[in-house]
């Protein structure tokens, strides 16, 4: 049963994915809106489940939190460090390509492929997530059936917006995609294998959420506001914060 929910979730993964590329005439709003899904999936999604599952303090601070501080400098170290490489080999500035973000702010295409590998793995995380539901019981089973699904037009959408966002072509995007729509099936069918101890979940969800984090803060949200700073972008942003926000309420968090 739970690979057949799975199934659900590479639709609407892939469905996400396509209203991504359908609406480059709009690419700030775009990049507005996928700011805000990123944003309501770590705030309202990740870090509570995360603080939940993933035990206790280290010297005082939740174990969950550190991860999430972890999760933002990693993203951060990585992208400086391969900034600092192509620099090193002479790149020339991405932003000056037509149709590339803004002029002065160098993309390096490696760090959009990370991230959107991340993004696999979270998807394969959610995979795993709906399989050792469905072996607690139905209930818990269709419960996270629902967020999983309605979700995944998120990751969708994000995967497929983060690797075009750092200059890799249309091919790559939509094999990052694909293998995002993928993950689901992965990991929901490996629970027939294993199951993941809760607090392990926990931790990867407070780092992913603060790699998460990075992304949206530092790098989407402030592209999508450079040459359109108009109010239809910041509407995307909290649209993509509600729509998290409902998928949380309906599903019951």
């Amino acid at each position: 049963m739970a690979v057949v929910v799975a199934l659900g979730a590479f639709l609407m993964t892939l469905f996400g994915g396509w209203v991504a590329q359908r609406v480059t005439d709009r690419r700030h709003l775009v990049l507005g809106l996928a700011g805000g899904l990123m944003l309501g999936v770590v705030g309202l999604d990740l870090l509570p489940e995360a603080l939940s599952a993933a035990g206790g303090e280290v010297f005082g601070v939740p174990e969950a939190l550190l991860l999430f501080v972890g999760g933002f400098l990693f993203a951060h170290v990585v992208e400086r460090l391969l900034a600092v490489r192509r620099a090193a080999h002479g790149a020339a500035d991405w932003g000056a390509e037509p149709g590339g973000p803004s002029k002065g702010k160098e993309r390096v295409p490696q760090v959009g492929l990370t991230a959107a590998a991340a993004m696999v793995g979270h998807s394969l995380m959610d995979g795993i997530a709906l399989g050792a539901a469905f072996q607690v019981g139905g209930g818990m089973g269709a419960t996270v059936a629902l967020a999983v699904i309605t979700h995944d037009f998120a990751d969708g959408f994000n995967t497929y917006t983060i690797t075009s966002l750092y200059g890799n072509d249309r091919r790559k995007a939509l094999g990052m995609l694909v293998a995002d729509a993928l993950a689901p099936l992965v990991g929901a069918a490996s629970t027939l294998l294993f199951t993941l101890p809760e607090e392990l979940l926990g931790a990867y969800l407070g780092f992913f959420g603060g790699v998460l984090l990075y992304l949206a803060a530092a790098e989407i949200l402030p592209e999508a506001h450079h040459d359109h700073p108009a109010l239809s972008t910041l509407l995307c942003t909290v649209a993509g914060v509600g729509f998290i926000w409902c998928v949380v309420g309906i599903s019951g968090g």
